[in-house]
C-alpha cells in the first residue's frame, strides 16, 4: 500500500493562501525549497486540484530554461514533468506534462492509488486534500509554518467529522523563522 503525503507551506493561524489565494507571505529559503525539492523527488505520483495545477503547471513546466533558474528549481521542474500527476477536475477538458484527469469521484480513486504497490503519494489543493483527509486517507502531514499572520484565507485543515489522532515525527527550523513540523496518522 503507498502511502499518502499531504504538505503545505501555511500562516501561523493556519492558512495555506491568503484572501484572493495570496501567497506572497511564503517564499521559501533556499534550504526550505531544497527540504521541497527532496519530498517531491520522493514521491512516485502526485495528485492535484484544479486550481494549484492550473498554478503549477503555468509555472514549472519550463521553469529550467530560464535564465535566472538555480539548480534547485531546475532539477524541481525537470522532476515536475517527469513524476506522474493526476489532476481531479470537472471544469477541465484536458491536461499535459505526464498527467492524467480524473472527472469522477476522487475519493474513489485516491482509495484506488493508495492500494496499490509503489512509492509515495503527494496530494496538493485545499479542496482535493479536504476530502482525502475526510475520507482518512492522508498518511502524514508536514507543516511548514511562516511567522505570518493573515486573518482569512484557505485553511490547511478542512472540517472533520471526527478526531485524526497523530503522532509527531519531525520538527526542524528553517531560516527566517519558519518551522516544519511532520506528523503521522496514528492509525
Amino acid at each position: 500500500m503507498r502511502k499518502l503525503f499531504f504538505g503545505m507551506n501555511v500562516t501561523l493561524d493556519g492558512y495555506i493562501a491568503a484572501p484572493g489565494d495570496d501567497i506572497g507571505w511564503g517564499g521559501p529559503s533556499d534550504e526550505m525549497f531544497q527540504w521541497w525539492l527532496d519530498q517531491e523527488l520522493a514521491n512516485d505520483i502526485s495528485l492535484y486540484g484544479r486550481k494549484l495545477w492550473e498554478a503549477m503547471s503555468s509555472y514549472w513546466p519550463t521553469r529550467d530554461q530560464q535564465p535566472d533558474v538555480t539548480p534547485a528549481q531546475a532539477e524541481y521542474a525537470r522532476n515536475w514533468r517527469d513524476t506522474p500527476k493526476v489532476v481531479f477536475s470537472s471544469t477541465i477538458d484536458e491536461v499535459d506534462w505526464n498527467t492524467r484527469l480524473v472527472t469522477g469521484d476522487a475519493v474513489a480513486e485516491i482509495t484506488r492509488l493508495r492500494a496499490g504497490d509503489g512509492g509515495p503519494m503527494g496530494i496538493a489543493g485545499a479542496t482535493l486534500a479536504g476530502a482525502a483527509m475526510r475520507a482518512g486517507l492522508i498518511d502524514e502531514y508536514a507543516l511548514v509554518t511562516y511567522p505570518v499572520l493573515v486573518g482569512a484565507g484557505t485553511p490547511f485543515f478542512t472540517a472533520l467529522d471526527s478526531w485524526v489522532n497523530l503522532n509527531l515525527v519531525e520538527t526542524r527550523t528553517f531560516p527566517g523563522g519558519v518551522v516544519l513540523t511532520r506528523y503521522e496518522t496514528r492509525r
